[in-house]
């Protein structure tokens, strides 16, 4: 049973605006960011079920992000839901209870507050075990915009919250994979798999070593869809030479566990 952590979807209308705000310089899109779209490319990779992770760059989009969130949730579709450091505790926590939402996609990018920002810690103190977090870790943006997401803050995070759920993409570092190794690796915190545009450009075998010296049940597929194609990625992971049990638990065991949802692969 795959499941993929990390897809984005909008509304039709902002889809394409939404996909020509990529940050990251060369990086073409291999989906429309529709709802549709993504459900056509889970049909061909044979996705079952797809995380669909919701930002809101601004405080004032939270709520309407949430609701859209919550509104795409079905068997086939697992909502991440948005916080901002710009609204209070209390004001992050009523949306996503107003909406059902129990996952929170967290985007420094586009977002623009670092992951050691107070506020967020706040936030993360309040979540406790409740919420699932995921977030951005790495490169992708401006100089400014690099700092503000680390290796280093993740293994923070993870040590000041150890009661959070916490996934931290592109295996904890994008374009700094070296530093994301040697901080994170052993450490207690899911690794997501997405490596835009394609996992394929990593050699097979340091892929292959740092999932398994950190832990299959702590490495979980993304695709970063619509950035990459899901069909790829995932022949991506199963020519890693893993073990059967090491590829379902990366592929949709480790994710089934983490966040409660009913799988012959979780462990």
């Amino acid at each position: 049973m795959i499941i993929d952590a990390h897809t984005h979807v909008w509304p039709d209308k902002i889809a394409h605006a939404a996909l020509g705000a990529n940050p990251v310089p060369g990086l073409v899109a291999r989906g429309d960011g529709t709802v549709s779209g993504l459900m056509a490319d889970m049909a061909r990779s044979q996705v079952e079920i797809s995380c669909c992770l919701g930002i809101a760059n601004e405080a004032r989009h939270v709520d309407r992000v949430n609701e859209f969130v919550a509104d795409l949730v079905d068997k086939r579709r697992f909502g991440f839901g948005t916080v901002h450091v710009d609204l209070s505790v209390e004001e992050n926590l009523a949306s996503l209870r107003r909406h059902g939402v129990t996952a929170v996609k967290i985007h420094p990018l586009f977002q623009n507050y670092a992951l050691n920002d107070p506020r967020l810690w706040e936030i993360f103190e309040a979540f406790g075990s409740e919420f699932a977090v995921i977030t951005h870790v790495g490169e992708g943006g401006d100089a400014y915009r690099n700092t503000l997401s680390s290796p280093r803050m993740i293994r923070d995070i993870a040590t000041q919250f150890p009661d959070l759920r916490l996934m931290a993409c592109h295996f904890g570092g994008y374009k700094i994979l070296d530093d994301a190794e040697e901080m994170l690796s052993g450490a207690d915190v899911i690794l997501e798999t997405s490596w835009p545009p394609t996992l394929k450009t990593l050699r097979p075998e340091r892929v292959r070593r740092l999932i398994q010296n950190h832990g299959a049940e702590r490495v979980v597929f993304g695709s970063d869809w619509p950035m990459t194609s899901p069909q790829e990625e995932i022949e991506a992971i199963q020519g890693l030479g893993l073990t059967d049990d090491e590829e379902k638990s990366v592929l949709g065991g480790t994710l089934a566990r983490v966040l409660g949802i009913d799988s012959p692969w979780a462990r």
